[in-house]
């Protein structure tokens, strides 16, 4: 792999909120790209193994990791877990100065990101939702995708800080559309490993030699990222990286809830969530989402050659 090459970008004071699978990497990039980066995690014990990892300073709440900051940045896993990190008197808005901006990078609702957004302007702050996709290993390399809304100015503030761990950061639209971009994101995601994991009991069950016709359809209109970077790993049964199927789950349920008021029809979701579902009971909700494929049996004796 290349060394990710950081933008030159004059270094900026900035708290990073939430150490997780992906903050804890994107935090990394941040301090790796020259930034002075304060992190807190609710798990002290991650925060104090970032430093270690990669210098920088923590902070015992959100509220004093980001006093002084220029840009704060919050992942963590859900509309209410960014509410306890971000409002109260230990939140972090408690601790920005007028004219500073946070970057939402939750996989939250389009609701939570419009609450924020309201708040934040009351206090004089900026705030953009900016759900990132490209897995874990999207953010261990720095080439995740960030889908943003906003206003203009905020997204421009921080865009070339957010570059450090992305390859691609665009603006979508007023505050909510990113979330509302990340869904769409979701339910095609959904769609796809549902028919490649179709695809694939198919072809086992057919005997067919199905690492050899995936190398063949990667190159056709049937190709997709789950079926370059997922289908060998479904066809040997190994489940133990990317995005869990709990956090999918949660995923899935925002999209759900979104179309419940807009008005949009999710049939394939609602089945393939039900689907999730049994994968979850079967024990596999830490499991990756191709794990999906357990649900249709094991895989067949490859016959042909």
């Amino acid at each position: 792999m290349n060394e990710k090459i950081y933008p030159n970008v004059a270094p900026a004071k900035v708290a990073f909120i939430g150490l997780g699978t992906m903050g804890f990497p994107m935090a990394g990039h941040l301090k790796r790209a020259g930034h002075d980066v304060c992190v807190y995690n609710r798990t002290t014990e991650k925060a104090e193994r970032w430093v270690k990892t990669y210098g920088g300073r923590m902070a015992p709440t959100p509220r004093e990791a980001a006093v002084g900051a220029k840009f704060v940045f919050t992942c963590v896993g859900n509309d209410d877990d960014l509410r306890s990190v971000v409002l109260g008197p230990d939140g972090a808005f408690a601790g920005m100065s007028k004219g500073a901006v946070l970057w939402d990078h939750t996989t939250a609702s389009a609701v939570v990101a419009r609450e924020l957004a309201a708040k934040a302007a009351e206090l004089g702050l900026g705030f953009v939702d900016a759900p990132v996709s490209g897995g874990e290993a999207g953010a261990q390399k720095g080439i995740l995708t960030v889908l943003c809304g906003g206003d203009e100015m905020p997204f421009h503030l921080g865009r070339q800080i957010v570059e450090a761990y992305s390859a691609n950061v665009t603006h979508l639209g007023p505050v909510g559309s990113g979330q509302l971009a990340k869904m769409v994101n979701q339910i095609c995601i959904a769609g796809c490993v549902e028919a490649l994991a179709e695809g694939i009991a198919f072809g086992e069950h057919a005997g067919l030699n199905m690492p050899k016709v995936l190398g063949a359809l990667a190159g056709g209109a049937a190709s997709s990222w789950q079926m370059v970077n997922r289908g060998d790993t479904m066809v040997e049964r190994k489940f133990d990286f990317g995005f869990a199927v709990d956090w999918m789950r949660k995923d899935l349920g925002i999209a759900m809830d979104e179309a419940a008021r807009n008005g949009a029809q999710l049939p394939l979701v609602k089945m393939v969530d039900e689907f999730y579902a049994e994968v979850q009971k079967m024990g596999g909700g830490r499991a990756d989402t191709s794990s999906l494929i357990l649900r249709l049996g094991e895989n067949k004796a490859e016959t042909s050659a």
